[in-house]
């Protein structure tokens, strides 16, 4: 009698939960809040760049003020901080410089990030037209644009960084492409082999030589 009583109760609530109205609480969001967190930007295509430009040399007076104290007054980086120009052939070196000139794919990409996260101590309270210029003046001091340029949308992404097509799509390793299951039991197929003593000498990992 009870299991069967039981067995009705949570039947008629799961059959009220079904039709039941919504919760009742909150209210759907407005375009206004909406386009408040819609702001990110396109790499590839820049779709998302609001309309505004900027100088390079407006972007320089706006660098110096909001982004030197961490990256440096050329881009040069500031102790921990990451540099922003320079590096332009490391990539495959024992020392890979990853800046804005010889990493980064795509340069509305770097729009998108100075407008959402910087400066550091205030994001988001940076201008669209201020933050052209100083992506501007970050581009000229990698050498992708002229001292005396204004950059709008249509120039940003007309701009090719010389890292485009240095990023490759999915994982090329046999063991992990479809549809191919990736090994689990027994997979090496010989000893495993040290090819460089990069860590070593970066000091990242003890040394393998004997002490004396």
């Amino acid at each position: 009698m009870f299991l069967a009583l039981l067995s009705a109760l949570l039947l008629g609530g799961s059959a009220h939960a079904q039709s039941a109205a919504p919760y009742g609480i909150g209210r759907p969001a407005t375009a206004e809040q909406i386009k408040g967190w819609d702001i990110d930007i396109r790499g590839d295509d820049g779709r998302g760049l609001p309309p505004g430009k900027g100088t390079v040399k407006q972007g320089e007076e706006l660098y110096l003020s909001q982004c030197a104290s961490c990256h440096g007054e050329f881009g040069e980086g500031n102790g921990r901080w990451p540099e922003l120009m320079g590096g332009k052939g490391t990539l495959t070196s024992d020392d890979p410089r990853k800046t804005v000139g010889s990493y980064w794919p795509y340069a509305p990409t770097l729009f998108d990030y100075i407008r959402r996260t910087m400066p550091f101590t205030a994001p988001q309270s940076l201008s669209d037209d201020e933050v052209y210029a100083i992506t501007a003046y970050i581009l000229n001091l990698n050498d992708l644009l002229p001292a005396d340029a204004t950059l709008d949308a249509a120039g940003l992404v007309a701009i090719r960084l010389p890292n485009r097509d240095g990023f490759i799509e999915g994982d090329p390793r046999p063991d992990t492409a479809s549809p191919a299951a990736p090994c689990m039991t027994n997979c090496r197929k010989a000893p495993p082999k040290v090819t460089s003593d990069l860590a070593e000498r970066l000091g990242v990992t003890p040394s393998r030589k004997p002490k004396d």
